[in-house]
């Protein structure tokens, strides 16, 4: 299995717990501490079973976390322009 890394937006989180809930190898898991919103943002608990999948970076409505794999660059989304 590729080894894989997550990017936590902490300020943009308000702790629906999707990320949580959907990482298929449980390695999220909601902090004790507080952002400056006052919600608790996910930390990883368990960060050697990352995978890199991004399913907690799909599943968050408001693109505070982000996974890829490590070696890779978390992905960008670009723009498309039509001419």
């Amino acid at each position: 299995m590729a080894k894989g890394t997550v990017k936590i937006v902490v300020e943009r989180c308000k702790a629906c717990g999707f990320c949580v809930e959907f990482c298929p190898t449980k390695v999220l898991a909601l902090s004790p501490a507080f952002n400056s919103k006052g919600y608790h943002p996910p930390h990883m608990v368990n960060p050697e079973k990352c995978s890199g999948c991004d399913l907690c970076g799909m599943y968050c409505p408001d693109f505070a976390i982000f996974g890829y794999k490590v070696g890779e660059k978390p992905a960008q989304k670009e723009a498309v322009h039509e001419s």
